[in-house]
């Protein structure tokens, strides 16, 4: 395809990659098609005969930086260890472009159905019925891509707010929210509410 205003060509793949690249710089709110014409050496215009508009790119980038997640197989584990294999690499994905997850946790049922169909095979396989699996797919999808929005950039409290003696002592911890240890904490929580939520399934499912 020949692009515009630019002087040469452009493929799918290397506006892909320039916007990845933005991304893993400067966070998903700096992706703009003109951000993206720099990055690219193009007249802001030679994007638009590539990608519609900012949400296709943003879809294209999204696919983009989730390629490789690999599905563990049923042999490798239990389906809880399956299941945080899974979430695993998706979240180490995340952190390396920031901002991703603000994008995927509106579109529950985007581009990425392979991702969402692995996850969803393994709940299948751990015996949830169908609403269930998709009841545990919405928590997980929520937890996963939306942890970003309630992680606050500015850690520090508005020096004239007086703090409630235990918001006081648990807010010295406000840095853990962006890192390993709230992520853990969050999936081990995650995984054995849903081992609780299926062992009552059983429970009142035999007769």
């Amino acid at each position: 395809m020949q692009g515009n205003g630019g002087g040469g060509t452009l493929s799918e793949s290397e506006i892909v990659e320039a916007a990845l690249r933005v991304v893993r710089e400067d966070g998903v709110e700096k992706l703009s098609m003109r951000r993206l014409s720099r990055e690219l050496g193009v007249s802001p215009m030679a994007p638009y005969y590539y990608v519609a508009d900012k949400r296709e790119l943003l879809d294209l980038v999204a696919s983009a930086a989730l390629t490789g997640v690999r599905t563990p197989p049923p042999e490798s584990g239990p389906w809880q260890h399956r299941l945080r294999v899974l979430v695993d690499q998706i979240d180490e994905k995340l952190r390396k472009h920031p901002g991703l997850g603000d994008i995927l946790i509106e579109q529950m049922f985007g581009k990425q159905l392979d991702l969402i169909a692995a996850v969803m095979d393994v709940l299948v396989e751990a015996g949830f019925d169908d609403r269930d699996v998709l009841a545990a797919y919405a928590t997980i999808h929520t937890y996963l891509f939306g942890r970003s929005r309630v992680n606050p950039r500015d850690h520090s409290a508005p020096a004239d707010l007086t703090l409630p003696p235990v918001v006081e002592r648990a807010h010295r911890y406000i840095g853990d929210l962006r890192g390993r240890y709230s992520y853990d904490f969050g999936m081990d929580v995650l995984i054995a509410g849903l081992e609780a939520a299926l062992v009552r399934r059983t429970a009142t499912d035999v007769p």
